[in-house]
């Protein structure tokens, strides 16, 4: 109890320097915006941030920063309600009801409840990182690199089974992905994988790439297939806040994707991605009668991702600060200025870091506190972007995806494959495959590989030991029971069992 409230005061002590929350709010603002245009991810504006304020003083550094980070996660779902293109690969499944809502003429009230949802997601993953780091990083290492596998596998088969009447689809999209994510360079052998001796392609094929071809690029070809059979929605922007009953009626389901959030969040390598996926599926599940469908613009499938994904940021941080092991790309950066400010992260940073784990905490709890208003910043100008006429439109968001996928690298061979995946989402979306699960399996494909080569070569790489270390072990046990009950579940078969179940009761 000492500890943690030693820990509030240093976090309270960030109140001495009113300069700090000026900066936090330009990093929260500048994030925000990096994070709604396809192609600028966080981890890019973060990269941008660390080399600007290299000669800064700690605080003020790491203020920007981490207002940057929490502000480019919710930034991410502008651009996927509106475009339907993710901003970062944690607002995917934002894209499901966001857009569908834009296309209603509910894009103010659909970006006003991702912003108030974010900032309570960020605000209880913040309270965890206060109250319960040691727990959790404790609970972050009881996970083993199988555990990691059977984790990874478990996003790419929910998103197969909800982005698609066909399961058999949505595999195959996600096994495409991984696939796709196999070519270039082995990261452990340095053996080339289906780069056909081809110098572009022995660095891989990069994922924010094909997200802006899959999303972005075939969205706009395929509208301009049928223009007649496009039409412009009013939108309205009478309120920028949403109403009471948008903003907490829904707490519930708050709570359970922050708390899916926070714990995702803290499994290194993890991030937001997975977790915004798993809140995605249990509001599914746990909504048993919303008022919209989901994937039809429901309110539920909204709340569930915005708020786990920025929960996720306080759970990412975690083992950063604990273990010195980022959660993800973007606290790998703020690992990255911790060091460079002489600041060793690890067990002893809470009893012998000076403060400064009190400061990381204050600064991202208020970090979600600002969020607030800036969020809230340009809804309704934003929200009449999807009011303008589509043969307008549609050039401008073609334009956009040639320079999100330019700016990656500042290469062009980007651009070229990003053509080539909206080209091949087009036609994937013409026979109805979904094309999530395609980005999934490619985001995930390292995640799978490193660690299921690294279970491998615990079993001796032989198969039936590995299997035995699952069933030997509680927690790899009911990771693969919960695998198996969501293949069997989505497959139809335990529905088709309890029904016959139900007759020989009768």
């Amino acid at each position: 109890m000492s500890a943690i409230i030693g820990t509030l005061g240093d976090a309270l002590s960030l109140f001495g320097t009113p300069s700090l929350f000026i900066y936090m709010a330009a990093g929260v603002f500048f994030g925000m915006y990096a994070g709604a245009m396809p192609g600028i991810s966080v981890t890019m504006a973060m990269s941008l941030m660390v080399s600007f304020t290299y000669g800064w003083d700690m605080k003020p550094a790491l203020a920007i920063l981490i207002g940057c980070y929490v502000g480019g996660v919710y930034g991410g779902s502008r651009s996927a309600i509106l475009l339907n293109v993710p901003g970062t690969p944690a607002s995917l499944p934002t894209t499901f009801d966001g857009y569908p809502l834009a296309k209603k003429g509910q894009a103010a009230k659909a970006l006003g409840i991702t912003a108030i949802q974010s900032v309570i997601g960020g605000l209880i993953g913040a309270v965890f990182l206060l109250f319960c780091a040691p727990l959790i990083t404790q609970f972050a290492l009881l996970f083993s690199p199988r555990d990691y596998f059977l984790l990874a596998f478990m996003g790419i088969l929910l998103m197969a089974g909800m982005t698609g009447a066909s399961m058999a689809k949505g595999l195959f999209g996600g096994f495409l992905g991984m696939l796709i994510g196999c070519i270039g360079m082995d990261s452990s052998t340095a053996a080339q994988r289906f780069t056909f001796d081809s110098i572009y392609l022995m660095s891989g094929i990069s994922s924010i790439a094909v997200i802006i071809g899959m999303f972005g690029l075939s969205e706009s070809l395929l509208q301009m297939r049928d223009m007649t059979a496009v039409t412009v929605r009013k939108q309205k922007v009478d309120r920028i806040l949403p109403s009471f009953k948008d903003a907490f009626g829904y707490l519930r389901i708050t709570i359970q994707s922050s708390l899916i959030g926070v714990f995702v969040g803290a499994l290194p390598g993890t991030g937001g991605n997975i977790a915004a996926l798993i809140a995605y599926d249990q509001a599914k599940k746990t909504v048993k009668h919303p008022e919209v469908p989901f994937g039809e613009g429901a309110i539920e499938g909204l709340v569930a991702p915005e708020s786990a994904n920025n929960a996720a940021c306080g759970g990412a941080v975690i083992p950063m600060l604990t273990l010195g092991i980022p959660g993800d790309t973007a606290t790998a950066l703020l690992l990255a200025a911790l060091t460079i400010h002489g600041v060793q992260s690890g067990p002893l940073l809470m009893s012998e870091g000076g403060g400064v784990f009190g400061v990381i905490v204050g600064l991202v709890l208020f970090a979600n506190v600002v969020l607030l208003p800036v969020s809230l910043t340009g809804i309704k100008i934003f929200a009449k972007i999807a009011e303008i006429p589509k043969p307008v439109l549609l050039p401008i968001i073609i334009n956009l995806t040639v320079i999100g996928a330019y700016s990656i690298k500042l290469n062009l061979m980007d651009v070229y494959f990003m053509i080539g995946f909206g080209i091949a989402g087009y036609f994937l979306k013409l026979h109805n495959f979904a094309t999530g699960p395609i980005a999934l399996g490619l985001i995930l494909c390292s995640l799978l590989e490193l660690n299921l080569r690294r279970s491998m070569t615990m079993a001796r790489f032989s198969v039936g030991k590995f299997f035995l270390d699952i069933f030997t072990h509680p927690l790899s046990l009911i990771l693969f029971l919960l695998v198996a009950v969501m293949f069997l579940s989505q497959l139809g078969v335990l529905a088709k069992w309890k029904g016959r179940k139900g007759k020989k009761e009768k």
